[in-house]
C-alpha cells in the first residue's frame, strides 16, 4: 500500500521534515537523516523542464532506494506541461511532488521560478489542479511558499491552492525579501487559522527544542529544518551537535552509494562545524580528496568506513519519455543544468 503523507501529517504528534536544499538533500543525506527520527524528506529543487528534456539531468538530479520514503520531489516549474510531465516521470518512485513558490534568488525570479510564482496564483492553481486530477490519491501535490508582505494576500493565495486540490502546504514564515531576520510567527499563525489544509512550518528550526516550540506556537502539523539539520543531521533525535555515530553512518552510506567528493566533503564540513576547534576546522575544510578526509577522521576520532555496513542498493528508475515532446529550441545545455544552483541554498 502506498504511503499517505497527508495521514502522516494528521497524526497527533509533531511530524519532522527535511527541507529541499539545493545540492544537499540528495539520497545520501536523506538516508542519513532518516536514521535520526526524520519522518519525511524532500529532494532538492529540480528544474522540471530540464528533467523531462535531459537524461543527464534525470541521472544527476534524482536517485532513490527502497528505504527512501516517504519522499516528496520538489520541482521548479513555470508552466503546466513541465510540472505535469515531470511529475508523471517520478510518480512511480515517490509519494508526492511539490512546486517551489518560495525561492527568492535573483536567477529564479528572472526565469519565472520560485517566489515569482507568488504573483501568479492562477498559474499555481492550475499546476496543482492538473496534477491532482491526473494522479490519484494518496499521491500528494503541494506547494512551498513564502509570505507576502500583506498577510491577506498570503491567506488568499493559500485558499486558492486549497480549493485547487493541494494536499498540504509548506510555509516559510519570511517574505522573499527577508533573509536572516526572525520568522514572522504571528502571520504564520494567521495562515494556520485561515486554511484547513495540513501545514508544515519552516524557518529557524535549529534544534529539537526550537522545532517543538515552533510546532506548539504555530499550531502547524509539522516542522521543516534546512540549515539546522544540515549542520546536525541528528537534530530531530535531540542531539545538540552532530554525534560521532552520525559521522560514522555518513562514511558507511557514502561508501555504499556512489558520492562525489565535493558532496561527501561539504556535508562533513557542516557536520563538524560545531565540533572541531577552529584551527582543525580550517585544516579539514581545505582538504582536497577523500583519502585525506578519511585519514583526518581516523586520526582525530578513530572513525573509518565500516566494510560490513548495510547495503543501500539504488532503485533503477525507468523514465518513459517516449511520449514526451518539447521544444528543442528552448532545451537547456546539459553542461549548464546546475549553473543556477550556486547561490545561497538557505534562501529557500
Amino acid at each position: 500500500m502506498s504511503i499517505d503523507i497527508v495521514e502522516i501529517l494528521k497524526e497527533p504528534k509533531m511530524t519532522k521534515v527535511c527541507a529541499p536544499m539545493v545540492r544537499y538533500s540528495k539520497l545520501q543525506f536523506r538516508t542519513l537523516v532518516r536514521q535520526y527520527d526524520c519522518d519525511i524528506c524532500f529532494t532538492p529543487m529540480i528544474l522540471a523542464d530540464s528533467f523531462i528534456q535531459s537524461e543527464k539531468a534525470r541521472d544527476n538530479e534524482f536517485s532513490t532506494n527502497t528505504g527512501d520514503k516517504p519522499l516528496i520531489v520538489q520541482f521548479a516549474a513555470k508552466n503546466v506541461y513541465d510540472f505535469l510531465n515531470a511529475t508523471e516521470l517520478v510518480a512511480p518512485y515517490c509519494n508526492g511532488v511539490d512546486i517551489n513558490c518560495g525561492c527568492p534568488q535573483r536567477w529564479a525570479l528572472k526565469e519565472g521560478y520560485g517566489a515569482d510564482l507568488l504573483k501568479k496564483p492562477d498559474l499555481v492553481k492550475d499546476l496543482i489542479y492538473q496534477v491532482r486530477n491526473r494522479i490519484p490519491h494518496p499521491f500528494t501535490v503541494s506547494a512551498k511558499i513564502r509570505l507576502f508582505k500583506d498577510i491577506h494576500k498570503t491567506i488568499d493565495f493559500c485558499r486558492i491552492l486549497e480549493k485547487a486540490g493541494a494536499s498540504f502546504l509548506t510555509v516559510h514564515a519570511r517574505t522573499p525579501e527577508m533573509r536572516c531576520e526572525p520568522i514572522d510567527l504571528n502571520n504564520l499563525k494567521l495562515v494556520r487559522d485561515s486554511v484547513k489544509l495540513p501545514l508544515i512550518a519552516n524557518g529557524d528550526v535549529k534544534s529539537l527544542e526550537s522545532a517543538e516550540n515552533l510546532y506548539k506556537e504555530s499550531n502547524c502539523d509539522a516542522v521543516m529544518s534546512a540549515r539546522g539539520i544540515l549542520t546536525n543531521p541528528a537534530l530531530f533525535s535531540g542531539y545538540s551537535v552532530t554525534p560521532l555515530d552520525c559521522i560514522q553512518n555518513w562514511l558507511d552510506i557514502t561508501s555504499t552509494i556512489p558520492t562525489q567528493f565535493i558532496c561527501f566533503h561539504h556535508h562533513l564540513v557542516f557536520m563538524l562545524e560545531k565540533i572541531l576547534p577552529k584551527k582543525n576546522r580550517l585544516f579539514f575544510n581545505s582538504l582536497q580528496n577523500k583519502a585525506a578526509v578519511l585519514e583526518f577522521l581516523k586520526d582525530t576520532y578513530g572513525i573509518k568506513p565500516n566494510n560490513n555496513s548495510k547495503s543501500f542498493d539504488l532503485i533503477k528508475c525507468i523514465f518513459n519519455t517516449s511520449h514526451k515532446k518539447y521544444n528543442k529550441d528552448i532545451a537547456k545545455d546539459d553542461d549548464d543544468l546546475s549553473m543556477n544552483f550556486l547561490g545561497n541554498i538557505f534562501t529557500e
